[in-house]
């Protein structure tokens, strides 16, 4: 799960924010009252999310989101004027008055998004053997097809999502055809 942390200029505010998300499930990593700390405290997370005010005392949010890691997210919270006048289709956001069932969705939605950006980025590496079968494949596609590699990867792709099997399935069934 991402790390959350929050951020804003009265040490009750960050400590009533954290008391509703951890009453929910989450796992709050500090309650900052500056900019500094926070940022401190997320070069010590490997992710996740900042949830903060408008104006710390020692810098605006949108300096902070500019020095922020690129591993965390910032959920602004401010009132709606402040918001009306905030530029950045990229920025969440949630209005005052707060609402616990609002602030706890925008966390689950973001926490969410996260995660399936992670698992996105990181496909399952092939093992040695898969790779073998695939490469047999496309050679033997190349040869008899007079293909060029990229056309007989292309080919296993396409007939593999034609079929609704993996490649490396394909691939193994082009080497038994043949």
């Amino acid at each position: 799960m991402s790390s959350v942390i929050t951020a804003f200029p009265k040490a009750e505010d960050a400590r009533r924010i954290q008391a509703v998300l951890e009453k929910h499930g989450f796992e709050v990593a500090a309650a900052c009252t500056s900019a500094a700390a926070a940022l401190s405290e997320m070069n010590h997370q490997s992710g996740g999310i900042l949830i903060c005010g408008y104006k710390l005392p020692d810098m605006h949010f949108s300096e902070l989101r500019e020095c922020m890691p690129e591993n965390f997210e910032m959920l602004l919270v401010a009132s709606e004027r402040v918001l009306s006048t905030v530029e950045g289709s990229d920025l969440i956001a949630v209005s005052l008055p707060l609402s616990a069932y609002e602030l706890v969705n925008t966390v689950a939605m973001m926490a969410g998004s996260r995660s399936r950006r992670k698992k996105k980025l990181r496909p399952k590496p092939r093992s040695p053997r898969e790779q073998i079968i695939i490469d047999n494949a496309k050679a033997l596609l190349m040869e008899r097809n007079h293909m060029t590699e990229a056309e007989a990867h292309r080919y296993l792709q396409k007939c593999s999502m034609d079929n609704g099997t993996n490649l490396v399935e394909t691939a193994e069934m082009v080497l038994t055809l043949f």
